[in-house]
């Protein structure tokens, strides 16, 4: 019995038909039993972050920092208000695993000290967006809030490094820094060893993933002028906040600008180091 032949029309359309039914991921046909839900083709979601908790806020700092961020410490002589003045006021707050603080407030002879260490931890509910990606963003809003100068431009026509805390803001002759934005006075206790423009707002380099400093001396009112040093980092998905004030008792008297950054950009580090960053 004779075969029926093929015409090459029927042949290569069977071909067709064929190859569209058996193709492999690799020839760019989907296999039988691949649908869009599948791991294949599913998209990977974004990674958490390094901390799923955070530390006990009012025992992050130890007892030999506090003393020197608040001297008024050394001159309680009640046993009751020297432990209640080292233990410090846990902030409100409705979540603790994303967001706790503690703050302190001593006064002594010379001045009235404050001092607020705050942890926020940031969790993404973007499968797209990683916490890490997402704490970065709030972290630049933090930053563009503060309103830091920005760097001056040397000679070669680059900008110098943002660490190193040269800015285009006025300096304080006295050696330091205004409020941002604030005209500049004289101080009360000079830093003359010490460049007036390392003392301004600044982004910082060797702090965590990513830091900043803001100094600003409230010149309001006719009481003595209180400064505020604020240093925050964010390592990971954990954001830092270090705010530390002092308000003199004597009127005119403005705190050193030197010594409260270096006060609070240590105890920052103190506490970058705890949390492993």
């Amino acid at each position: 019995m004779q075969r029926k032949a093929y015409g090459p029309g029927v042949a290569a359309l069977l071909a067709a038909v064929l190859a569209g039914c058996t193709g492999s991921p690799d020839s760019g046909g989907q296999a039988d039993d691949s649908n869009p839900g599948s791991a294949g083709t599913a998209t990977q979601a974004a990674q958490p972050g390094r901390y799923a908790t955070l530390p006990e806020p009012c025992g992050a700092v130890d007892g030999r920092t506090l003393e020197e961020l608040l001297p008024g410490l050394a001159e309680l002589t009640d046993e009751q208000q020297r432990e209640k003045a080292y233990a410090g006021e846990a902030t409100l707050t409705y979540d603790t695993d994303r967001k706790v603080g503690c703050r302190w407030k001593v006064e002594s002879l010379a001045a009235t000290d404050r001092l607020l260490v705050d942890f926020e931890r940031v969790v993404s509910y973007d499968n797209a967006v990683s916490d890490d990606a997402q704490a970065e963003e709030l972290f630049a809003r933090k930053r563009e809030a503060a309103q830091l100068p920005e760097p001056t431009v040397t000679g070669s026509g680059s900008p110098s490094p943002s660490g190193s805390g040269t800015s285009t803001a006025p300096a304080d002759p006295g050696g330091s820094a205004p409020a941002s934005g604030s005209p500049s006075s004289p101080s009360s206790s000079a830093s003359p060893s010490v460049a007036p423009s390392d003392l301004q707002p600044r982004v910082l380099e060797d702090l965590g993933d990513e830091a900043f400093l803001d100094d600003a001396l409230d010149r309001s009112g006719s009481t003595a002028q209180e400064r505020t040093v604020t240093v925050a980092f964010r390592t990971s998905n954990v954001i830092v906040t270090v705010e530390y004030a002092e308000q003199p008792v004597t009127v005119g008297a403005v705190p050193d600008s030197k010594e409260m950054q270096d006060r609070a950009r240590k105890l920052a580090a103190e506490l970058s180091e705890s949390l492993g960053g």
